[in-house]
């Protein structure tokens, strides 16, 4: 099977500066497929190679089997773009931003699909407005409908969500799970680490331009060894023996990190030992923002 997107030993270099470093990455056609990292970390390098906005220093890049510089028309009809930044033209409407963008495409006659676009976006009561008269999130969910356009089988989501309300989320994403479900590859780089969690397959975990996670979203979680212990107690005074696991304290709130549900047992009767009370017990198992703290404070030499 042809990849959605592949990289092979891509680095992007800005002086001394390494952006991307020696990256391989394959993503399967119809993958939900997270691109997570913190700012810096290269994901935007990465998106613009592909997209065709930034050349690599070395090593090679495609699209639906299409190289993004020798066959980089036929690699960018198969790849939407929703960038970070809110980039639009003040002298059209809505409507006709997406005609012309369709033009671009070589798409005469598309007007059945970008009227469900607007509909789905929730933005067929503003098609005929100029777009310097929408807000910040209306021109945000333009911004995704030029990328949809032209039909891509690959479409790249950066930070798609960040500034709109909690309604458009909740759309937006109906409708990408639904393209998804359609066959789309669908590639997300956001910070709400819930919403990747929770939508994505399969993620990678860039840091310093280099990817140092990439496994199934749910293998990346379940895997990881470790429990927070959150303790209500009748005491802000913890004992000196529960020193012996990491613990953080916020008033009578004790928070502490155990690797097997035995341990909590030992730590109920050290409490008990000195007359304090358990008022309140959450056992907080690890979610995908735990993994992604854990893989930042490591060290990069010691990620495997």
């Amino acid at each position: 099977m042809t990849p959605a997107i592949a990289v092979q030993q891509l680095g992007k270099h800005y002086g001394s500066l390494v952006a991307l470093d020696n990256i391989d990455l394959v993503i399967q056609p119809g993958e939900f497929f997270a691109l997570l990292g913190p700012n810096g970390a290269g994901k935007t390098t990465l998106i613009s190679i592909l997209a065709g906005l930034t050349r690599a220093s070395h090593g090679t890049a495609s699209v639906m089997g299409y190289d993004v510089l020798s066959d980089y028309r036929e690699a960018r009809k198969r790849l939407g773009v929703v960038p970070q930044e809110l980039v639009y033209d003040p002298f059209f409407t809505v409507r006709e931003t997406l005609v012309i963008q369709s033009g671009y495409f070589g798409l005469k006659r598309n007007d059945d699909w970008i009227d469900e676009i607007l509909q789905h976006l929730d933005l067929a009561e503003k098609a005929h407005v100029n777009v310097r008269a929408l807000s910040g999130g209306m021109k945000r969910r333009l911004l995704i409908a030029q990328a949809l356009v032209h039909k891509p089988p690959v479409i790249i989501l950066d930070e798609p969500t960040a500034g709109v309300d909690v309604d458009l989320r909740q759309s937006l994403w109906q409708f990408i799970q639904q393209l998804n479900a359609q066959g789309h590859t669908i590639v997300l780089t956001t910070h709400y680490l819930e919403e990747a969690e929770a939508l994505c397959n399969r993620v990678a975990v860039l840091k310093q331009g280099k990817i140092v996670a990439l496994d199934s979203m749910h293998h990346l979680v379940h895997n990881t060894r470790g429990y927070t212990l959150e303790l209500r107690l009748s005491s802000e005074n913890v004992p000196a023996d529960l020193q012996m696991w990491p613990c953080r304290q916020e008033g009578y709130v004790c928070s502490l990190k155990i690797t097997h549900g035995a341990e909590i047992e030992t730590i109920l009767s050290i409490l008990r030992k000195h007359e304090i009370q358990v008022l309140d017990m959450q056992l907080l198992q690890p979610d995908l923002e735990s993994v992604f703290m854990k893989l930042m404070e490591a060290d990069s030499a010691n990620i495997v």
